[in-house]
């Protein structure tokens, strides 16, 4: 299991602090669909309309955008997750007919894409092909693999991780909002807590033995899992939920989610609501005046 999903069981301090920003990217084969499922009810409650820019994928979080491009064309697309799927052919998304036309997927019915996720303001619809792909696909780890999800740091950190190990003398002059105790010693930090959490269920069972059972399997398989029973009451049936998390990123949670079909234990993701994002001061030495 990736460490992200591991119980935390030290009390070590670290020196460092890491403040790089990742994106995720997903890489695989995507199709479409269109009139037949037209006003259809989507897995997040709206109705279908072919003619907007919105997507079907397993697992992400309904309302999250990823920039889709043909990986051998370079034509790119903004759309929103409104549905679930697709869940046949080792596809990793399906386009509505409006998305999937541009990047000329109508006419070959599935075509090879690369998907990155973009901040939730990023407009919808057609757009200009990422300046980056070539880095994209290059980052791919298993690029002989059928479809990947892995994660890609931004531009902007890149540069900083290169300027830090060139030493201090590479050091800009004039510190920048950004830095860190290692690119300013003496100075706070302002360090950003997520805004949203994940949790893997591993299973919802009425009979409390069964989510029992489920729980001591999945720590037979890893000791270390932070899975926990939580007992709910559901249209006024008793439900026990085994749960994996809470994880940082969606990426650590879809990455439990696959090793755990991997063993034949069907699971899902789940989003906990967003909290606000707090800014905590990590103090360093005093500032000469």
């Amino acid at each position: 299991m990736p460490a992200a999903a591991r119980a935390q069981r030290t009390h070590k301090a670290t020196s460092t602090v890491t403040a790089t920003s990742y994106s995720v990217v997903l890489r695989g084969r995507a199709s479409w669909y269109g009139r037949e499922h037209q006003g259809m009810r989507t897995s997040n409650g709206e109705r279908f309309n072919r003619f907007k820019f919105t997507c079907a994928h397993k697992t992400l979080p309904f309302g999250t955008r990823l920039r889709v491009t043909n990986a051998k064309t370079g034509k790119t697309v903004v759309v929103r997750v409104s549905d679930r799927g697709p869940f046949r052919h080792q596809r990793i998304i399906d386009l509505a007919e409006v998305a999937a036309r541009p990047l000329g997927i109508i006419s070959q019915g599935a075509a090879d894409v690369v998907a990155q996720i973009v901040p939730a303001t990023t407009p919808l619809g057609p757009t200009a092909t990422p300046a980056n792909l070539l880095a994209i696909q290059a980052a791919d780890p298993t690029p002989a693999a059928a479809f990947t999800t892995y994660e890609l740091p931004s531009a902007a950190d890149s540069l900083a991780a290169a300027t830090l190990a060139a030493g201090p003398a590479a050091l800009p002059a004039a510190p920048s909002a950004r830095a860190t105790p290692d690119t300013l010693p003496g100075s706070p930090l302002l360090v950003a807590r997520p805004a949203a959490r994940f949790l893997v269920q591993a299973g919802a069972f009425a009979d409390a033995q069964s989510a029992q059972a489920l729980r001591e399997r999945l720590l037979a398989l890893d000791p270390t899992l932070p899975v926990e029973l939580r007992e709910e009451v559901v249209e006024g049936q008793a439900l026990t939920r085994v749960l994996i998390g809470q994880l940082d990123s969606w990426l650590a949670a879809e990455t439990v989610r696959r090793r755990l079909q991997a063993k034949s234990i069907a699971s899902l993701v789940r989003q906990l609501p967003a909290q606000p994002v707090v800014a905590a001061a990590v103090a360093g030495p005093p500032v000469a005046p």
